[in-house]
């Protein structure tokens, strides 16, 4: 049997005998970080390019599992960022000084959007819901 991952949130599902003396330290890690980053984590995301994936990672943390995201921008121009085709709620603040729009990708780390996205204005925070594949 093999450890296998949450197709939301990405913590890692123990396999019966899986992990022996080990399995402790992936218990206190999707308790106590990556669930915890799911509630109330909040990360700075610098844009560096006008269409930048939220980096996704099994079992660790990455960007898209956090509850709130802060973006910062080094582009000169209106930029979007996309989040896993998954739901999720975000809070989003835009510290940049132009237009963010937020989509789910069709694949997670992808910059291909998947349906409908949210426009959040320079300054601005905004709470969106995603159903995986559009957001509100």
């Amino acid at each position: 049997m093999t450890t296998t991952y949450s197709p939301d949130l990405r913590i890692a599902l123990i396999a019966d005998g899986d992990q022996a003396n080990v399995w402790g330290d992936t218990t206190n890690t999707n308790l106590g970080t990556l669930i915890e980053q799911a509630i109330a984590g909040n990360v700075v995301v610098s844009v560096t390019s006008t269409a930048q994936a939220f980096t996704v990672v099994n079992g660790a943390t990455d960007q898209a599992r956090m509850a709130s995201i802060t973006l910062t921008a080094t582009v000169g121009s209106a930029f979007s960022v996309f989040a896993p085709p998954v739901p999720k709620v975000y809070v989003i603040y835009n510290s940049a000084s132009y237009a963010a729009t937020i989509y789910n990708s069709t694949v997670s780390g992808n910059t291909t959007p998947a349906g409908a996205g949210i426009t959040i204005q320079p300054g601005a925070s905004l709470a969106v819901w995603s159903n995986g594949t559009n957001f509100y």
